[in-house]
């Protein structure tokens, strides 16, 4: 290279740059350039800061005469052989780090240091100094987490030695091959420097951004997660953050948007560190901190709302808006927000047409540990335990890879994992980023993985089961189907969904059906909340005081014991909701038996003993039955929450096994009284038809309510006279049977003569194609099926329409 490639400037200030900027001050610093030149209107708030440049970075290499020495280096080095990587780097970073800056590239970076401090009227700011590689932060490649970032540096002294320091991580081992793995020639790329005003989030808190949902790929939500003090333990995975969900478009229509919120432990975090060789310092967070979120709902839209303008601002090559990774931090003196950091995302946002691949668990397996999972992949192979880096060398192609977290240090060995499994780190830490875009099954924040599991143990892997990942023991058989939303045949009668777990609601949205024909309460009730909720409203009628404990431990942080309930089954059926929108959902409400709500955490106390649930004290009857009706008024609370507060009104409600006209009636006025009106605010109210008096008073119920949805597993049973879990009687009970498909022909024909819709969300179409055929030759007006059964019906019912067509 000539010298003149090298000529200045040497330094320029963040507002004086743009993407434009990007191959003088590397993607970080031109994107900060980027925002805070272009949206500072949108209120987006960006500490502002310096940038040394590309150009520094080379005359400092090529003067000092490191330059050709060390590429000839990198050349010879083969990335494969683990020690000689390591070997080669060291020396590499070293040699950088006591080389002296030229004197010009010196003076101009402390000057506009003392004009930053003079900015900020501060003797000596606080700065955080990162790194910004010419090639990183690109929609192709993020290179996150390839080199270092530096904090809470004051002072001319420490400043120059994390500008050397951040040049010398150029050329860490994971750098290193991050650009050979990728292609980058290691010569072309420079490193440019950043120099930013820190916040003080060590006082508060921070995290990063998402801007869709990064295990599904779902583009309408905002992923926000958090963590007490500096952001680097989010990124780092060194702690589980909390994590909030926000909907784009009712975010844009002003609603409180945030349809989930999930509390993590937080364990430490990072603060400044005051005098010492060291700058920060991680400690433990107080116990009662780590009970309650660290954002409001309030910050949590005003991050949301940035990070939509920050995606809209971003725009890909067709003008559309871009997938965006973002950092925030709040300042624990002013308690302001701000935007630290923006780059592309470049996991989902290169994917193609959305497939889903739909696992269903066949075999069995003791479960060894559980955590958050990362993807929707299963993997089984044997597990190593690896507590340090300096232990990589012992790992094996296709192992487990069993550690406290990963760090960028850890990536030479990740692409030949099988699986990953962290004790500690959320959605958003390194070994989820990466697990991600190599796409391999990982389970984070599993709490002691490295203690439960042993190096050689044959385990499986599986993200597959919703937002709990599990790593079972032995191999444990799963059934896949892959389903590609583009492929599937054009239906003549809709098709909907059932919908029995919000975890995997994210996935199933992108699939092109009409809607969710059902979502049951009691499935969120079990699985979110796992209490009886009259022992929420009345914890003093359960006897047991450690069962009374492990009730006030579960509604720990929430602002109380029926807000806990209300809160939790709000988020459930946001987030199926949000996943589905504008499209229809039927929210059914609880339909316990008397022995499952007993099952609950405090049931028992609540609950009558009946000889036969099935048809006992179930559905309707409990919504204005004083046994029950405070807490139906819950449930009641949490589907306005979603309406009302969220905009979700593509929600429909509907009410199930209910036995007669008069039945109906006191629901509707028992939903009244507690805020849901029938046609206000566009609610619909659907009734299940699924005891024999539903078909015989079609015309009535009709009268009463919005539609109905068949359940076909309870009309059977009911109209064959068959206990429908009765393995000697199995033989009898079939929903094809002439009995039911007349009654359901009835109702049909009733309905319509009445003007309203009627659906299907029983089991049996899902089981039996063919029964499709039959509902859509009573032209029903929809038709709700399990995930694993969509592929089959919509081809089908295709095919019979051709059938039609050709006849």
């Amino acid at each position: 290279m000539s010298e003149s490639t090298h000529d200045g400037p040497y330094v320029l200030p963040f507002r004086e740059l743009g993407m434009e900027s990007l191959p003088e001050v590397g993607g970080k610093n031109a994107s900060l350039g980027e925002m805070i030149r272009s949206l500072a209107e949108a209120g987006v708030q960006v500490p502002d800061g310096f940038a040394i440049t590309a150009n520094a970075f080379r005359r400092h290499m090529h003067e000092t005469g490191l330059a050709d020495a060390i590429y000839a280096e990198l050349r010879e080095l083969d990335i494969n052989d683990v020690k000689a990587l390591a070997r080669t780097g060291r020396s590499i970073r070293e040699r950088i780090r006591r080389s002296k800056l030229p004197q010009e590239i010196h003076d101009a970076a402390m000057e506009a240091y003392d004009q930053l401090s003079r900015q900020y009227d501060e003797d000596a700011v606080d700065v955080a100094v990162r790194s910004s590689a010419t090639a990183e932060d690109l929609p192709t490649a993020s290179f996150a987490g390839q080199q270092e970032t530096y904090l809470n540096i004051k002072g001319h002294e420490q400043l120059l030695d994390a500008i050397r320091d951040c040049m010398a991580s150029l050329f860490t081992d994971r750098a290193i091959v991050y650009r050979e793995q990728r292609g980058f020639d290691h010569e072309e790329v420079a490193l440019s420097v950043g120099v930013q005003k820190m916040v003080r989030s060590d006082m508060a808190s921070a995290g990063v951004i998402f801007t869709l949902d990064t295990e599904s790929g779902f583009r309408d939500v905002i992923l926000v997660t958090g963590a007490y003090g500096l952001g680097e333990t989010v990124v780092q995975g060194r702690v589980n953050p909390d994590e909030f969900w926000v909907h784009k478009p009712t975010a844009r229509l002003g609603y409180n948007s945030v349809v989930r919120h999930e509390r993590g432990e937080k364990e430490v975090k990072l603060i400044y560190a005051e005098g010492g060789t060291k700058s920060v310092k991680e400690v433990p967070v107080p116990s009662a901190d780590r009970l309650r979120f660290v954002l409001t709902d309030d910050e949590v839209l005003q991050l949301g709302r940035w990070a939509l303008a920050i995606e809209d601002h971003y725009v890909d090559e067709d003008g559309n808006p871009r997938p965006m990774d973002i950092e925030w931090a709040k300042d624990g003196k002013s308690g302001e927000l701000f935007i630290v950091q923006a780059r592309p995302e470049t996991v989902h946002s290169q994917a193609g047409p959305a497939r889903f691949d739909s696992y269903r668990r066949v075999g069995t397996g003791r479960i060894l540990a559980q955590g958050k999972s990362v993807g929707n992949q299963v993997r089984s192979g044997t597990v190593r335990v690896i507590h340090s880096p300096n232990d990589l060398g012992n790992f094996q192609e296709g192992e487990i890879l069993v550690a406290p977290m990963t760090d960028p240090d850890w990536e030479p060995i990740l692409a030949r994992a099988g699986a990953v499994v962290t004790d500690h780190g959320g959605r958003t830490c390194h070994a989820a980023i990466v697990s991600r875009e190599i796409g391999i099954p990982c389970v984070v924040g599993t709490g002691a993985a490295t203690s439960d599991l042993t190096d050689g143990t044959e385990v499986t892997v599986s993200c597959a089961e919703g937002d709990e990942g599990r790593v079972y023991e032995g191999y444990v058989e799963f059934e896949k189907q892959e389903i590609a939303a583009d492929e599937l045949p054009e239906s003549p009668i809709p098709v909907m969904l059932n919908v029995g777990n919000p975890e995997n609601a994210f996935f199933l949205g992108q699939l092109p059906t009409a809607g969710v024909g059902l979502t049951r309460i009691e499935f969120v009730v079990s699985s979110w909340v796992g209490v009886h909720p009259m022992a929420l409203i009345h914890p003093e009628r359960v006897k047991d005081l450690s069962t009374r404990a492990e009730i006030a431990d579960r509604a720990n942080g929430y602002s109380s014991l029926p807000e806990f309930f209300i809160e939790r089954l709000a988020s459930g059926v946001g987030q199926v909701a949000a996943a589905f929108y504008p499209r229809p959902i039927i929210v059914r409400f609880s339909d316990f038996k008397t022995n499952e709500y007993a099952s609950l955490l405090g049931g028992s106390a609540f609950e009558p003993e009946e000889s036969n649930p099935m048809i006992g004290f179930r559905g309707a009857s409990r919504y204005y039955n004083e046994r029950y009706r405070e807490g139906f008024a819950l449930e009641c609370a949490a589907i306005r929450r979603v309406r009302d507060d969220m905009g979700l009104t593509n929600v429909k409600v509907m009410v199930p096994f209910c036995r007669t006209i008069e039945e109906g009636q006191l629901v509707l006025k028992e939903m009244a009284t507690n805020g849901l009106h029938q046609g206000e605010n566009g609610l619909e109210i659907y009734v299940m038809c699924e005891i024999p008096n539903n078909v015989f008073m079609a015309d009535e119920f009709a009268d009463l309510f919005d539609g109905f949805s068949i359940g076909s597993n309870d009309l059977a049973q009911l109209t064959l006279g068959v206990d429908r879990d009765s393995d000697v009687l199995a033989d009898i009970f079939d929903e094809r049977n002439e009995g039911v498909q007349r009654a359901i022909a009835t109702v049909i024909k009733a309905a319509h003569a009445k003007g309203k819709k009627v659906g299907i969300c029983g089991q049996a179409p899902s089981d039996h194609p063919e029964f499709a055929e039959f509902l859509a030759s009573l032209q029903i007006d929809s038709i709700s099926v399990t995930p694993d059964a969509l592929p089959a019906v919509c081809q089908h019912l295709a095919r019979q329409r051709e059938a039609i067509a050709s006849a």
